[in-house]
């Protein structure tokens, strides 16, 4: 029982600190879009039967400092997101996982790139797949993973490899866990119409390549019968193309030929440095109150080299309202700094080396409140033939879950999202 708590502990670790995907590359805060596409390693928790779970999402942002306008402008933008995991034992210690899925978005800024309402750049698809294995060693104590994974939008298409490495102590109180990622990277130069060599209609677009390597340490320990917590570090190294080129910005210093400021053509596509060191840890604990309330505290510090220092708490209580039914309010803050990099609208001067109105780079601190609930009876919700195999499937629990967030920007968003959980003996 003790090594299925250090694992849940583990296993809710920010794998992923960082997003790659578009549209919201630079968020933080982990509240826009999933940023998941590394590979899903499978859990030693799950031995024993194949998992499939069914999950959706649906998201949806308003706000009014779009970064392809240059800091104003809409930020409106809906992603919905179908994916599902399965988790499939090969033997007694070996695990199978996959991840697939797709994003479909629609942005009213991404639409700006073109300066075309409704033209092709308003919305995209990304497709995305990961798969991963995992195996106890004879010694029931340590277990090794690797993966790899792939994913695909329009402007975008990365590969990314995983490892671990997970050691559990004789006593099942303690385990550590390393685990390194490397994400490779080839982008589309997508720049503002306006821009483009060679004329608006010019659709031949370079390329730059980016990678990323993450290293994720994380060590668990049960402190008492209601306690137990993990720390982790995960230091994450950058370079390549860092800015977005479909990103525009607007100087103090450049007007247009009749002396206007922030007028079409005066703006120049973002620019960031091409290396970047970031330096999040984390303390998570969990606190058993009584048998039917749990208190899961958060706190990630966050440190880079763009001058971004971030701060994000957040508490989850778990409630047991019945012994099928459990309900978990949770709340998240996060507070940052801004990067050195960032001015808003027509306040870069044109003689600086790095600029951008990326908002997601300013100064601001963010709320994000909302409501779960699991169902997961005793003996699930229902049984059926799977439609491949006839294999007896158990619809094991479901998960809806609903998040509202503010920015002090002025951004607001709405998530909601499901699980539907099957298992297969």
């Amino acid at each position: 029982m003790r090594k299925l708590i250090l694992l849940a502990l583990i296993c809710t670790a920010p794998l992923a600190a960082f997003a790659q995907a578009t549209p919201t590359p630079n968020r933080l805060d982990g509240s826009g879009i999933s940023p998941v596409n590394a590979s899903q390693l499978p859990t030693p928790a799950r031995y024993g039967e194949t998992e499939v779970d069914i999950l959706g999402s649906y998201y949806q942002q308003n706000g009014d400092h779009s970064a392809v306008e240059g800091g104003i402008g809409s930020q409106h933008l809906t992603d919905t997101a179908p994916t599902i995991l399965l988790n499939v034992p090969l033997d007694s210690t070996t695990r199978l996982s996959a991840n697939v899925g797709i994003d479909y978005y629609a942005s009213a800024s991404s639409d700006k790139i073109d300066q075309v309402m409704s033209s092709p750049s308003a919305s995209d698809v990304r497709y995305h797949a990961d798969f991963g294995l995992s195996h106890l060693l004879a010694d029931k104590l340590t277990t090794l993973g690797a993966g790899a994974g792939v994913s695909k939008e329009y402007d975008y298409l990365s590969f990314n490899l995983v490892g671990s490495w997970a050691r559990t102590s004789l006593d099942g109180n303690r385990q550590l866990s390393v685990s390194g990622q490397a994400f490779f990277d080839q982008i589309k130069l997508v720049t503002p119409a306006e821009l483009r060599v060679g004329g608006t209609r010019n659709h031949n677009y370079g390329s730059d390549t980016r990678q990323s390597f993450t290293l994720s340490l994380v060590y668990a320990q049960v402190l008492s019968k209601r306690l137990q917590a993990s720390v982790s570090v995960e230091p994450v190294v950058q370079r390549g193309l860092l800015s977005t080129p479909f990103q525009r910005v607007y100087f103090k210093d450049r007007p247009d030929a009749n002396g206007q400021l922030g007028t079409l053509g005066t703006a120049l596509a973002e620019v960031l440095p091409r290396l970047r060191y970031k330096y999040p840890a984390s303390l998570r604990l969990t606190y058993y109150a009584t048998d039917l309330v749990q208190l899961r505290g958060f706190y990630r510090f966050y440190n880079d080299n763009f001058g971004i220092r971030a701060h994000t708490f957040e508490l989850e209580v778990p409630v047991k309202v019945s012994p099928f039914f459990t309900l978990y309010p949770f709340y998240r803050y996060h507070t940052q700094t801004a990067a050195d990099y960032f001015a808003p609208y027509l306040a870069h001067v044109s003689t600086e080396e790095y600029f951008t109105s990326d908002y997601d780079l300013s100064a601001f601190s963010a709320n994000k409140v909302g409501l779960g609930f699991r169902y997961a009876p005793l003996y699930g919700l229902g049984r059926f033939k799977a439609p491949f195999g006839g294999r007896i499937t158990k619809f094991k629990s479901l998960d809806l879950r609903y998040g509202y967030y503010r920015q002090s920007t002025g951004l607001t968003a709405n998530v909601v999202s499901a699980d539907l959980s099957f298992t297969m003996p």
